[in-house]
């Protein structure tokens, strides 16, 4: 049993919504990164697809390490493309050696703003420098202390 493709009604593939989140490797530069986003968004419009965002999340600590990194460049793409544009994105992901892990999901439909990445993010710097907080008086030095 295969998987087979079948197209819609009016004669051209059907489209459907996805998300996409890949890691780079650590070594490229963030504008390259980015480059990569725009790469693989073409490849989806060259096969019928269309990007509906993107997002460079930036810089991340990984939880272990993948061919040998700690680090990797994540960017999120939200599509809305035919399965056979998704598969050879996907398939052209592999081959690059810049890319070290791909997912895709199938979505019903694409959440309004920014990503919650994006969203922590910014809640995050909206809290300001926690420096110039007073923490209260100190206690005094006891004299046994070193």
């Amino acid at each position: 049993m295969g998987f087979r493709f079948e197209a819609a009604p009016n004669g051209k593939n059907a489209m459907a919504l996805y998300e996409h989140v890949f890691i780079a490797r650590q070594d490229l530069s963030n504008a390259q990164a980015e480059g990569l986003i725009e790469h693989f968004g073409q490849i989806l419009k060259d096969n019928g697809g269309s990007v509906v965002g993107t997002e460079y999340w930036g810089l991340k600590t990984m939880a272990y390490k993948i061919n040998k990194n700690r680090k990797g460049h994540y960017a999120y793409v939200r599509s809305d493309a035919p399965a056979p544009a998704v598969q050879e994105m996907e398939r052209l992901m592999g081959l690059h050696e810049d890319v070290m892990r791909v997912l895709t999901v199938k979505v019903d439909k694409h959440e309004e703003g920014p990503s919650a990445v994006v969203q922590s993010r910014t809640q995050r710097d909206d809290r300001g420098d926690r420096g110039d907080r007073d923490r209260g008086p100190r206690r005094p030095r006891r004299e046994d202390e070193n």
